[in-house]
């Protein structure tokens, strides 16, 4: 089910607005936190990605003036990914359309029961993998991420 309706949300957004679900997921992210920026390393933790892939795919943003990166002025190692007046448009423009559609393929067809039932099952799981991400957290010795805020 997964496979099936991501599959057809990008096919929608791409027909609709020439972005990806990949793209829309990083404008999202960055449309979610007031500044419009946020460093790759949070963008690879909120989309539960790896940072190479983000690195790739912000690549291919910033060839069509979606996002641009910006030097992190405290740690020349790191960079922010920015959202762009283009970008900003663009998710704007594809928003309306893509809720219509996840309604239309996920939404509409599930009664009132079936949703608060889903929450139940979505909360449930969440809190599993959560529960999982902190104990490999702990292995490696790794902290807690302030990032952990953002889900898609």
């Amino acid at each position: 089910m997964q496979a099936k309706l991501n599959a057809q949300l990008n096919r929608q957004l791409q027909t609709d607005s020439q972005l990806s679900l990949s793209d829309f997921a990083v404008l999202v992210l960055l449309t979610d936190v007031p500044e419009g920026q946020l460093r790759a390393s949070q963008l690879a933790h909120g989309l539960h990605w790896e940072k190479s892939r983000v690195s790739h795919h912000v690549t291919r943003m910033e060839r069509r003036g979606l996002v641009k990166r910006v030097e992190c002025p405290e740690d020349g190692r790191s960079a922010f990914v920015v959202i762009t007046e283009c970008g900003r448009r663009a998710i704007e423009a594809a928003a309306p359309l893509h809720v219509e559609t996840v309604r239309r393929l996920f939404i509409d067809d599930l009664t009132p029961e079936q949703l608060k039932t889903l929450e139940a099952i979505a909360t449930q799981v969440l809190a599993r993998l959560d529960a999982e991400e902190d104990a490999e957290r702990a292995v490696r010795g790794t902290p807690h991420s302030p990032s952990r805020q953002l889900r898609t």
